[in-house]
């Protein structure tokens, strides 16, 4: 009878007991070998699927810094033309009126309408007679 082991082997521990026991030796050794082998590919490939993907990742940082560096310099250029466009922004205020001259405007304005209401209110009044009025003003009481 055999005795099966329930539990599964690395290819390390299974080396080490192929080359420690004698009537499964052989086959322990093999299998051992080809697992670390395998597990050796893999670990390859595995190293090269990392270094490739950090390759990729160091492109896409590469490509990320030129665009980052492409916008630094255009920013720049917006900050050395800031003074430039201040300056003109500052001309461009001073040909508007200023506050006081629109309100002495205002004031002009509100001063002649004013004088023609008054004008014109007088125009419409009856002006008074010169001779005393025919009826008595205050009735006897």
């Amino acid at each position: 009878m055999r005795a099966k082991n329930p539990v599964q082997l690395t290819p390390r521990e299974r080396l080490s007991r192929g080359l420690a026991s004698t009537a499964v030796g052989p086959v322990d050794v093999t299998r051992g070998l080809l697992g670390l082998g395998v597990h050796g590919a893999q670990a390859g490939a595995s190293s090269l699927r990392r270094r490739y993907h950090e390759g990729r990742l160091a492109h896409d940082l590469h490509s990320a810094q030129e665009a980052l560096a492409q916008e630094l310099a255009a920013a720049q250029e917006v900050v050395t033309g800031l003074p430039e466009a201040l300056q003109h922004a500052r001309r461009a205020q001073r040909r508007r009126p200023r506050p006081w001259v629109l309100a002495g405007a205002a004031a002009v304005v509100l001063a002649v309408g004013a004088a023609a209401f008054s004008i014109a209110r007088r125009s419409s009044r009856p002006e008074p007679s010169a001779l005393p009025p025919s009826v008595e003003v205050d009735p006897p009481l």
